[in-house]
């Protein structure tokens, strides 16, 4: 047990490697930025002030300092890597852990007889979606019935409320509690990056050229150019993608495998319109959108879903839908009906009961 134990250890201990090396290139580019360009490289004070304070031409607008808007672009960047990572992964809750005398005899029983037993256990909770196979997803690690959207880390050792994906470079997973910080801190680390690579260019391109005198100052800008750009380039990709991700509430495990319903995969099956699906993650409020402070709708727990067909045991739970969760905690998992439906009709037939759902048009 010992060494298996120091095993655990060294791979959580190694695991922050990604983070510390990114705060190492992230402190370097604020010393190299604000000493050696804006300090040492600037030639004289007169252009130094013309560097630092523009005016805009075509308004008496307020001066915009380059450095002001450097570290407003360095906190909200920092600030958001860092809620990121200290966000932790929620996992299901109790209502979705099988009973003493249930487990008892799940352990007991074949595969057949299991499925049985998850599914009497799931008909109180808001589950809907399916293994490929049709059967009750359940996690015998963490042995909890998974809710929608929920999977396993192996990294995190942990069920994680619809997890997106387990990110080296934060040393967390990305899921529920920190997809809404995760998509700010590729913004605003992007935004930095092109800030960075636009105000350097001109003076890259004079000791390029030697048209300033080589001094310790030219490695640190040359460098910081090149860094700049690269990872401007790679996190535009990846904010690309998830932004579309976001507009079609996926996650990145639901773009590679579509989620299954009982009525069988569907890959929009979580989708609501691209304003509603935005909503979703960043909230009602727009002017908390682009703070990464929790304004995420829902639990975690249950999603609104482009239902569909239920069993008859099945009505009982009703439609599963997002509660809205305040930014200081996350609300119960037992939301049934809420604002985004405005008609419900049932009727019923000799082999299952169809509830007809129309959701209100977008605006």
């Amino acid at each position: 047990m010992a060494p298996h134990h120091v095993l655990k250890c060294c791979q959580r201990s190694l695991a922050w490697i990604p983070v510390i090396f990114i705060n190492l290139v992230v402190g370097w580019s604020y010393y190299a930025y604000v000493v050696e360009l804006c300090i040492f490289t600037i030639p004289n004070n007169a252009e130094k002030i013309s560097y630092l304070v523009v005016f805009c031409s075509c308004s008496l607008s307020p001066t915009v300092s380059y450095l002001g808007v450097f570290h407003l672009f360095f906190i909200m960047f920092i600030w958001s890597y860092w809620k990121t990572i200290c966000s932790r992964p929620v996992s299901p809750s109790k209502e979705f852990c099988l009973a003493k005398v249930e487990k008892e005899q799940y352990e007991k029983e074949q595969p057949d007889a299991q499925q049985d037993i998850l599914k009497k256990a799931a008909v109180g909770l808001p589950v809907y979606t399916r293994t490929g196979t049709g059967a009750v997803r359940y996690c015998d690690h963490c042995q909890v019935i998974k809710p929608d959207r929920c999977h396993h880390c192996s990294t995190c050792d942990m069920c994680v409320l619809k997890m997106d994906h387990h990110c080296p470079w934060v040393n967390n997973c990305v899921g529920f509690s920190n997809y809404k910080f995760f998509v700010l801190f590729l913004a605003y680390s992007m935004l930095y990056c092109v800030f960075i690579a636009a105000t350097v260019l001109q003076y890259f391109i004079k000791f390029w050229t030697n048209q300033l005198p080589d001094t310790h100052a030219k490695f640190h800008v040359l460098f910081l150019f090149f860094v700049a750009a690269m990872f401007f380039i790679s996190i535009l990709s990846l904010f690309s993608y998830h932004l579309w991700l976001v507009g079609k509430n996926r996650t990145t495990i639901e773009a590679f495998r579509a989620p299954v319903f009982r009525n069988g995969p569907d890959k929009n099956g979580f989708s609501l319109g691209f304003s509603r699906n935005v909503v979703e993650v960043f909230g009602d409020q727009k002017k908390y959108w682009m703070f990464p402070i929790y304004t995420s709708h829902g639990d975690g727990h249950s999603f609104v879903t482009r239902l569909l067909t239920l069993d008859p045991e099945q009505i009982a739970v009703g439609l599963q839908i997002n509660g809205k969760s305040s930014v200081d905690g996350l609300a119960s998992p037992k939301h049934i009906l809420g604002n985004n439906i405005n008609h419900i009709e049932g009727h019923q037939d000799d082999v299952a009961q169809t509830v007809t759902v129309t959701m209100e048009s977008e605006s």
